[in-house]
Order: C-alpha cells, then sequence, then structure tokens
C-alpha cells in the first residue's frame, strides 16, 4: 500500500465494537505519537489513557455531550505542556510550538491506529476547565484533543477535499500558476 492510499484510508469513527485493544498495540500507536516532530525537540506532548467507563462517561459529558466517545474502549487525552515549550520560546512557545507539535503527535497517534486497523476521531470541542477536573490536570497542562479509539464498528465514506490547484500557491499567496 502507498503512503497516500494508508492516509487516505483514515477516518473520523463515531461508533466502536466492544472488542478490547492489546497493551502492545496500544503501546505502538504511543510510540509512533512520541516520535512527530517538535520546535526544539522539546516534545511537549503528555497522555492520559482512558479505560474507566465512568471517566470516559464524564468526558463525553465535557466534550458537549459527545456520548460516542464513551463507546471506545480507550479514550486518549493528548495535553500539551505548555511550561516546557514556553520555558525555552516563550510566548510563542507556549501559544503556538506546543499545540503545533502535539497536533502533529496527535496525526501519527491516528495514522498508526488506522494502520492497525482501529478507529479514532480527534475530538476538540470540550470544556477544558472540565476536563481539567476530571482528570486532575494542572494549570500548566492544556487538554488539546479527546481521542476515543477502538475497532470501528462503522465504515464511513470518504470526506470532499478541496483539489490542490484551489490551495496550493507558488511563490506568494493567491499565485496559483505553476512554478
Amino acid at each position: 500500500m502507498d503512503v497516500l492510499e494508508a492516509i487516505r484510508r483514515r477516518r473520523s469513527i463515531r461508533k466502536f465494537k466492544k472488542d478490547p485493544i492489546p497493551e502492545e498495540h496500544l503501546r505502538i500507536i504511543l510510540e509512533a505519537a512520541i516520535w512527530a516532530p517538535s520546535a526544539g525537540n522539546l516534545q511537549p506532548w503528555e497522555f492520559i489513557i482512558i479505560k474507566s467507563q465512568e471517566k470516559k462517561r464524564a468526558i463525553a459529558k465535557a466534550a458537549l455531550n459527545q456520548f460516542f466517545i464513551a463507546e471506545a474502549p480507550i479514550v486518549i487525552v493528548v495535553c500539551a505542556n505548555v511550561m516546557r515549550t514556553a520555558s525555552v520560546y516563550g510566548e510563542r512557545g507556549a501559544k503556538l510550538y506546543c499545540i503545533q507539535d502535539t497536533a502533529a503527535a496527535i496525526q501519527n497517534l491516528l495514522l498508526a491506529a488506522c494502520a492497525l486497523g482501529y478507529g479514532t476521531c480527534w475530538v476538540g470541542a470540550f470544556r477544558d476547565n472540565e476536563v481539567r477536573r476530571i482528570l486532575n490536570i494542572p494549570s500548566e497542562i492544556k487538554p488539546v484533543a479527546i481521542i476515543p479509539l477502538g475497532v470501528p464498528a462503522e465504515s464511513p465514506e470518504p470526506r470532499r477535499r478541496i483539489p490542490l490547484e484551489r490551495v496550493v500557491f507558488f511563490e506568494s499567496y493567491g499565485n496559483l500558476g505553476r512554478p
């Protein structure tokens, strides 16, 4: 399978089977996440693994009642250690780099899960303070995403993409010509 084919296979999954995820697969998925690039190699990502049904339900409620989250056997809350990046890059590190770095780790996680046959959904809509409270997350750690993980119980069709010809510019913004 070529790279594009593998990437195109990934979907946002909102229905999961109850099948458990072997620990070795979870470890591979998390290992893929930590191999993402990061500013200054500071690696600000941190992961909270949730298996408790009670906590999964609480997280789903904090995610604006997206209760499909609680159906997944595992939920991963991906956080950014803001101070780790800010200590080197100041405000730009705190507000931008740590989020970019964590997003790269999340994408690696999603693709690794897909390669192993699992489904995920990148959930960014949630009440930060509620998630912090449920998981006892300190103030210098920012929850960035909630990722339900499990065997897919659905097979959604691919979503439309804006063609490259409309989003790639050459030499300056708006120049749709060829290089």
